[in-house]
């Protein structure tokens, strides 16, 4: 099979809400409704009784920033400098960012661009899973490579997730029926132990991705990598899993696949968790240690509870953090008491639409944030004087930012 032929099944069709959080809006609802009015939550329940919780770390300063190496042995030039970026700004700059559909590629950033008068710098992008010309396709994903090499050549920084197929199956899959699965524990245990068939399926599915990162590399791209986002929440086939045979193991695996076996070097690791809500979810749980994470990253569509940020802190060993998905940025006062939020990346098409969460607060005027002088957009000299190191060590050569425009939102 080519590297760029998706894995093959029939195909399951679904409606899927645009402009929404792939976590919240597409998951089936767990509340009924009440006499009285709105729904209420059900009772939490240990789905997993037999495996000890672990005990959280110790709290730390909220700048708490030690430089590390990337955790990929024999980094490449790019890798080692974009981390060494991120860590030169934590603490004191914020990237902006904007993901986009894989088939629609650059529109989602496009939009925010002129919606807020100044370009994104985060591009994040998915691998996708669907059908030919389904927004999520996964058959794009040469085009994908594409775009990315040219939007790094202009400026920006390259951010990539994976909507995973489950092993059980073949691509193109649906969002609900495949990636928002279930695995039954056999299963999943299968998939993490080597030898067995779906051990098996799953290499061959994730040697697919790796044949399209090696051309970055080829191209001297860095990529923040995302694997198995959100894996503390159990709506993703992958997550919600704790102990020593659940989610950390698989983040692991695909690590030691891509870096080990392919020998992939341009990649920066980002771990990613959800809102910790529920006790089952805390971030100690699936942390998978820290030979395995450049960055601890934090999907949030709520208003940025200060407790998350400690607790991803305590875990951080000073390493960079991230907002990898939120559809509503903290506001600027936010950063004085979570100063190393280093980067965000509003999910697609969000910074154009009005529709948030209830507890997301008042919608953050981004036209006006995007000119403090912590934010960095493509349009600022101050974020092209600070890549200037990372742009030599990709062979690019210095260049200008583009001029602002006059947004059209506010």
């Amino acid at each position: 099979m080519n590297h760029w032929t998706p894995f093959r099944a029939p195909l399951i069709a679904v409606g899927i809400l645009i402009y929404t959080h792939c976590s919240q809006a597409q998951t089936v609802p767990t509340t009924q409704p009440t006499a009285s009015g709105p729904p209420t939550p059900p009772p939490w329940v240990n789905r997993q009784p037999d495996v000890p919780f672990l005990p959280k770390p110790a709290a730390q300063p909220a700048d708490w920033i030690v430089p590390h190496d990337p955790v990929t042995p024999n980094a490449s030039p790019e890798a080692r400098a974009l981390l060494k970026f991120l860590y030169s700004i934590s603490g004191k700059h914020t990237l902006t960012g904007q993901h986009n559909y894989a088939a629609q590629q650059e529109i989602s950033t496009r939009a925010a661009a002129k919606f807020i008068g100044k370009t994104p710098v985060i591009y994040g992008t998915d691998w996708g899973f669907s059908k030919k010309g389904d927004k999520d396709s996964a058959y794009v994903r040469q085009a994908t490579v594409d775009e990315l090499i040219k939007q790094y050549k202009n400026g920006s920084i390259i951010a990539i997730t994976w909507h995973e197929v489950r092993p059980t199956e073949d691509e193109p899959v649906t969002f609900r029926k495949s990636v928002q699965g279930k695995l039954t524990n056999a299963e999943f245990d299968d998939v993490i132990t080597p030898g067995t068939k779906l051990y098996n399926r799953w290499c061959a599915q994730v040697d697919v991705i790796a044949a399209f990162l090696k051309q970055l590399q080829d191209a001297h791209v860095p990529v923040l990598f995302r694997p198995y986002h959100e894996n503390n929440g159990a709506w993703f086939w992958w997550g919600g899993r704790r102990g020593e045979r659940g989610t950390k193991v698989i983040y692991r695996q695909i690590w030691d696949r891509f870096v080990n076996h392919h020998k992939l070097t341009n990649l920066i690791w980002v771990w990613n968790q959800d809102q910790p809500k529920l006790p089952d979810q805390q971030f100690v749980d699936y942390f998978p240690g820290q030979q395995y994470v450049d960055v601890l990253s934090l999907d949030d569509y709520s208003k940025f509870q200060q407790r998350y940020y400690d607790e991803l802190n305590a875990l951080s060993d000073g390493k960079v953090m991230a907002i990898a998905e939120t559809g509503n940025p903290p506001p600027i006062a936010v950063y004085a008491d979570q100063p190393k939020w280093t980067y965000y990346m509003l999910w697609a098409g969000m910074a154009t639409s009005r529709r948030l969460r209830p507890d997301a607060g008042p919608r953050v005027p981004l036209a006006n944030m995007v000119k403090d002088s912590r934010m960095f957009s493509l349009e600022d000299q101050a974020y092209w004087d600070a890549i200037a190191s990372l742009r030599a060590a990709s062979g690019l050569p210095p260049a200008a930012p583009p001029p602002a425009t006059r947004p059209a939102g506010k």
